[in-house]
């Protein structure tokens, strides 16, 4: 029996409305900071005051059969397991995927908006963690409960929510583990913690990239001196850095110089590049809130598009060593220290990467200076097997359907380290990963928020994928 769509759609509509929202009103509300960023989180309290409002509130849903549990290995992050009984093998399960720590506040928020304190404008909840992705565990329980309500059937489900993944996800191969028998074997994985490129149609996430950071310091002194008797004499710090960097990337152009980030972009993927170019247009870039006049990197949208998804590139996130502007002296400074990032393509080995950047880094530095490269270490990004034909005609029915719009693959620039675990672990499984995180959404940085038409609409188009996982998958 097909999904009654209308009746689905109303359905969700008013949960969100009535529900959800005012439940994510109340989890912005928790500065629950993932633990890279809050070494007190366990004192403090918040991750757990999170999981405990996402757990009554999926308890408070009336699912007779649903259970809820809360695991908590000694020493890690807590997990939110919620299981649900299906139709088919009890082996055979969907595993859906979301997590409720956060990143931290940073500054430029815009007057009236703060990374703790909601508000709700117009069709946009703002806040941080609303839409990266404390909506996950409340949106895929109301699609399991959809499905049931709205003619459709679904395999066992395994909802797993959990808190460190704004840390690298260290915490989580322990609970895969511990939970294995839990878990079971997933035919189909669904993850929303994920991006779109626009709010008008359904997308679906085909790679994303992997993550290596560290954190580099140049030492020439012992202590400042006077820059007026010491420079000419004493190399710079800042300047050593800089030619280390440009061992690392050209900067008039950004390109990575290390062979070892690169990989081969499959000619699929240049493909789905071309198509989604096609749909947005320029908004590949005016997404992005450029200063004045500057420009983007290229002028071709399909290439820019894999500049963010399959390229290499290297951000400077951090510093410390220099004084703030209105505290610089005359003095040459001993040491400058720079907080590195580096994106990988998605099929790029993450510890080959960071053995290659520290090697650049530390082989014969300039002036015999001091080097020190700490905290290196990352994780690999994760490429999709094809789309099984099923589930290609569910997101493009899905997405017509909800979105009247048709469905685009694209690559995501960002990092989900569960997703190279379970792609390791469950090599045969289909994965639909998605998200609300649109142009402006603006996860990680001020004025984060939840698109709510669009986190509606993805509700609904989960629903279907997991109706048509159960019917027609083989």
């Amino acid at each position: 029996m097909p999904l009654d769509r209308e009746a689905l759609r109303r359905f969700v509509d008013d949960v969100w409305d009535s529900s959800i929202v005012p439940a994510l009103v109340d989890y912005i509300r928790l500065p629950a900071k993932s633990p890279h960023f809050d070494a007190s989180w366990q004192a403090h309290g918040y991750i757990a005051g999170a999981v405990k409002l996402a757990r009554s509130w999926c308890e408070q849903r009336g699912l007779a059969d649903l259970k809820v549990e809360v695991h908590e290995l000694p020493g890690r992050t807590p997990v939110l397991l919620l299981e649900l009984p299906g139709d088919g093998d009890a082996q055979d399960s969907v595993l859906l995927y979301g997590h409720l720590d956060k990143q931290p506040e940073m500054s430029g928020w815009r007057e009236g908006l703060a990374p703790f304190s909601p508000v709700l404008e117009g069709d946009r909840l703002y806040g941080r963690g609303g839409a990266d992705d404390g909506y996950a565990v409340f949106g895929s329980l109301t699609a399991l409960e959809a499905v049931r309500k709205f003619g459709g059937s679904h395999r066992r489900a395994v909802v797993l929510i959990e808190t460190c993944e704004e840390s690298g996800s260290y915490d989580l191969p322990f609970y895969i583990d511990a939970l294995a028998t839990r878990i079971g074997s997933p035919s189909l994985v669904i993850c929303l913690d994920s991006g779109c490129g626009n709010y008008d149609q359904l997308w679906s996430t085909t790679s994303l990239r992997g993550l290596v950071s560290c954190t580099l310091r140049i030492d020439v002194l012992r202590e400042g001196v006077h820059s007026g008797d010491a420079s000419g004499i004493v190399p710079s710090s800042f300047r050593l850095l800089r030619q280390l960097l440009s061992r690392l990337e050209d900067e008039a152009t950004g390109q990575i110089r290390l062979s070892a980030l690169h990989a081969p972009i499959p000619e699929q993927r240049r493909a789905q590049a071309r198509v989604a170019a096609e749909q947005l247009g320029p908004a590949v870039f005016t997404k992005f809130p450029f200063y004045g006049s500057t420009e983007p990197q290229g002028t071709d949208l399909s290439e820019q598009i894999l500049a963010r998804t399959w390229r290499p590139t290297l951000s400077v996130t951090g510093g410390a060593g220099l004084p703030a502007v209105g505290d610089a002296g005359n003095v040459l400074r001993p040491q400058t220290t720079l907080t590195l990032s580096f994106r990988l393509p998605p099929t790029v080995n993450a510890s080959e990467a960071a053995t290659a950047i520290h090697d650049a880094l530390t082989t014969d530095p300039p002036n015999h200076c001091g080097v020190t490269v700490t905290g290196l270490g990352g994780a690999s990004g994760w490429n999709a097997p094809p789309l099984a034909p099923w589930l290609e005609q569910s997101l493009e029915a899905a997405s017509r359907a909800y979105f009247d719009r048709p469905a685009v693959h694209m690559g995501e620039g960002g990092s989900i380290p569960f997703m190279a675990m379970l792609g390791e672990r469950f090599p045969r499984a289909q994965f639909f990963i998605t998200g609300v995180l649109g142009p402006g959404s603006n996860a990680h940085g001020p004025n984060e928020f939840l698109h709510l038409p669009t986190g509606k609409r993805l509700t609904c188009a989960v629903a279907q994928v997991l109706a048509d996982h159960c019917s027609k998958h083989p």
